[in-house]
């Protein structure tokens, strides 16, 4: 446990955790979903658990506090990043195996430094969001307005050309955006400033995926978070941030389960 961590606990909440299992025991290891800012269980609910059952691994997903089902709303405004951690190794931990952790946006940092704690089967980052001055020009020169208020307090906003494609459905992104919570404003300016990744425990390995397309994160960055772990980031051109919803949606996944199935079988769970 790290000194800040032993000086300021994070504050204990009820934690949603969604599981979707396949019909019998595979022997793959679990895969535990994390959302980002605004998101809860439910963005992957919608398919990649499923799909991640249908191929023989127990799926979960869970919502970060303040989020989703979690409890902890009324703490957002004293939440911070590390608290998120805190979330996603207490979910983690709790599973009967090691875990593969599949992290969104923010959710994907929360995995990142994660990792660094809890040896995981294996990490994956899906449009991580990176900290740093860059990173956030980089988003307000694709989305101005819509960064612009998570710097002064508010919820960073998030149009359906942000999170979507064109190919998705027009009733199924307003459905989808409907459901977005407040952002935690602490993590927000957090997000301002540059923090160094840390390696994973026990060789974990790390697998990033996105969208050249991605309008809240870049391919510059992208590749940059991969470069960190060694490795060249999987892209699917034509998709926008929220995958894991998108039209395509069934491509991401395949490919991450793809690559989760063959380095399980080089790890012992």
């Amino acid at each position: 446990m790290r000194r800040a961590e032993w000086a300021r606990p994070s504050p204990p909440v009820r934690r949603e955790v969604c599981s979707e299992l396949p019909t019998e025991d595979t022997g793959r290891p679990p895969v535990l979903f994390v959302p980002g800012l605004r998101h809860g269980a439910w963005c992957f609910a919608e398919h990649w658990m499923s799909r991640a059952a249908e191929r023989g691994f127990p799926a979960y997903a869970m919502s970060l506090r303040g989020h989703g089902r979690s409890g902890g709303a009324e703490l957002r405004g004293r939440t911070v990043l590390r608290d998120y951690v805190h979330d996603v190794m207490q979910v983690a931990a709790s599973l009967p195996r090691r875990a593969v952790l599949v992290g969104h946006g923010v959710g994907g940092l929360a995995v990142a430094q994660a990792i660094a704690r809890y040896p995981a089967q294996a990490g994956v980052l899906v449009a991580p969001m990176t900290r740093g001055w860059r990173a956030l020009g980089s988003a307000m020169l694709r989305h101005p307005f819509g960064v612009l208020p998570g710097l002064f307090g508010g919820s960073v906003g998030l149009r359906r050309g942000q999170l979507f494609s064109r190919r998705l459905d027009a009733g199924a992104a307003k459905r989808y955006r409907s459901r977005l919570d407040r952002s935690a404003p602490r993590v927000q300016w957090q997000l301002l400033f540059r923090g160094r990744l840390e390696s994973p425990v026990s060789g974990t390995p790390v697998l990033v995926v996105g969208s050249p397309h991605d309008r809240l994160v870049s391919q510059r960055a992208l590749q940059k978070t991969a470069a960190r772990y060694g490795a060249e980031p999987l892209l699917f051109p034509g998709m926008g941030h929220d995958m894991m919803l998108d039209a395509r949606w069934v491509e991401p996944i395949d490919a991450i389960l793809d690559w989760v199935a063959s380095e399980a079988a080089s790890r012992p769970s």
